[in-house]
């Protein structure tokens, strides 16, 4: 069981209405595993409520020792930097999170550990806005890209920055 724990592991968090294995996961769990980490995605379909998707996390990552990586999308961008501040991850990686969005507790507290933003430029659900504000208030680095909210057309692209990101992480 010790060596389940001490793994090191990239967990995925989806959005509000994706599922724990879209296209962008695969395709970055595929990154992830090809630079030596385990996989984990679970499916949060089952309520809309981010903090009950938090609590969902929470529970899913105790007792996990290892060397850790959060990736969020959208809503799953919210729940995975809230639960930064509970699990000690090594970094958070948030694709076109919900920040700043109508009734999600906006995190106000220094981030606590190496977090990057990709986000589209052409987003209509969460404006890039937000992401702009959050990555200059908490000094983390922002990749605008073209795009909507999914982000769908731009897979290679992030899967580059998420390798990138993941070669920096400390093991």
């Amino acid at each position: 069981m010790k060596d389940v724990a001490a793994r090191r592991l990239v967990h995925f968090v989806h959005g509000k209405e994706s599922g724990p294995w879209g296209r962008k996961i695969k395709a970055m769990a595929e990154v992830a595993r090809q630079s030596g980490w385990a996989i984990d995605s679970l499916d949060y379909a089952w309520t809309t409520d981010p903090a009950l998707r938090l609590e969902q996390l929470a529970s899913a990552l105790r007792g996990h020792d290892g060397p850790l990586v959060l990736v969020g999308s959208s809503m799953g961008g919210w729940v995975a930097l809230e639960a930064a501040r509970l699990a000690s991850p090594r970094g958070v990686f948030l694709l076109a999170p919900a920040l700043g969005m109508p009734h999600y507790p906006t995190p106000g507290r220094p981030v606590p550990v190496p977090t990057e933003i990709v986000h589209g430029w052409a987003d209509d659900v969460v404006p890039a806005q937000h992401s702009i504000r959050f990555a200059e208030q908490h000094h983390c680095p922002l990749h605008l890209i073209p795009g909507g909210h999914r982000l769908d057309e731009q897979i290679p692209a992030i899967c580059q920055l998420f390798h990138a990101f993941l070669h920096r992480m400390p093991v």
